[in-house]
């Protein structure tokens, strides 16, 4: 058998080479956060928002991956649809965090627009290799019944329709405790600095089975 000119140093520096290349890979992975004002630290000292809290925790679990938040306050189905392209583009994302849909609730936009929205924005994601991770929203009931339900709906329906996963609803142990008031700042609508932890733990479960 003819030798290959290989010695066992270059065996060790390629199994060296190959082991750094998959670490490196792995580092690579961006988790993409696409949302509104929950996810922008609204109102809160940056670091200490929800998507700051999963940086930590994803280096506490040793899962190497990055996050790249690029939620901005106000923001829409609509707007996230419009910049999800871009993003994708320059992030090339493992994992895309959708967290919108409750402005459009507040603006009392119709539901299919929201529907269609969120709908596009994951074939989109899925399309560009990523896994798809929606964040549900609810809205008070003084909207009406009907409204609010089909609006809770309209999260578990993209996510059964593309394979995507889903949390249900992003301020569960928030807004529907006993003082829904408690964990809000003044203004009643943003969470405080204290109710984001618990904003993670209901990312968290899905958000890790992703990224396994």
């Amino acid at each position: 058998m003819a030798s290959s000119g290989w010695t066992r140093r270059d065996f060790i520096a390629a199994a060296l080479a190959g082991a750094y290349g998959a670490g490196a890979q792995a580092a690579d992975r961006v988790v993409l956060v696409v949302g509104d004002s929950l996810s922008a630290e609204y109102g809160l000292k940056r670091g200490t928002g929800w998507v700051a809290l999963l940086e930590q925790r994803l280096a506490k679990e040793k899962i190497a991956a990055k996050v790249v938040n690029a939620s901005i306050s106000g923001d829409t189905t609509s707007g996230g649809r419009s910049r999800l392209g871009a993003l994708l583009t320059q992030h090339r994302p493992a994992v895309v965090v959708l967290e919108l849909g409750g402005n459009d609730a507040l603006r009392g936009l119709p539901l299919a627009m929201t529907e269609d929205n969120l709908s596009a924005m994951t074939q989109a994601a899925q399309k560009a290799g990523a896994k798809v991770l929606l964040v549900g929203m609810q809205v008070p009931p003084n909207y009406g019944t009907a409204y609010a339900n089909q609006f809770a709906g309209l999260f578990e329906k993209v996510g059964k329709q593309h394979k995507a996963a889903v949390v249900p609803f992003l301020l569960k142990g928030v807004a529907d405790g006993p003082d829904p008031t408690k964990l809000f700042q003044r203004d009643r609508i943003h969470p405080t600095e204290e109710a984001h932890p618990v904003m993670l733990d209901n990312v968290w479960p899905e958000l890790k089975k992703l990224l396994r």
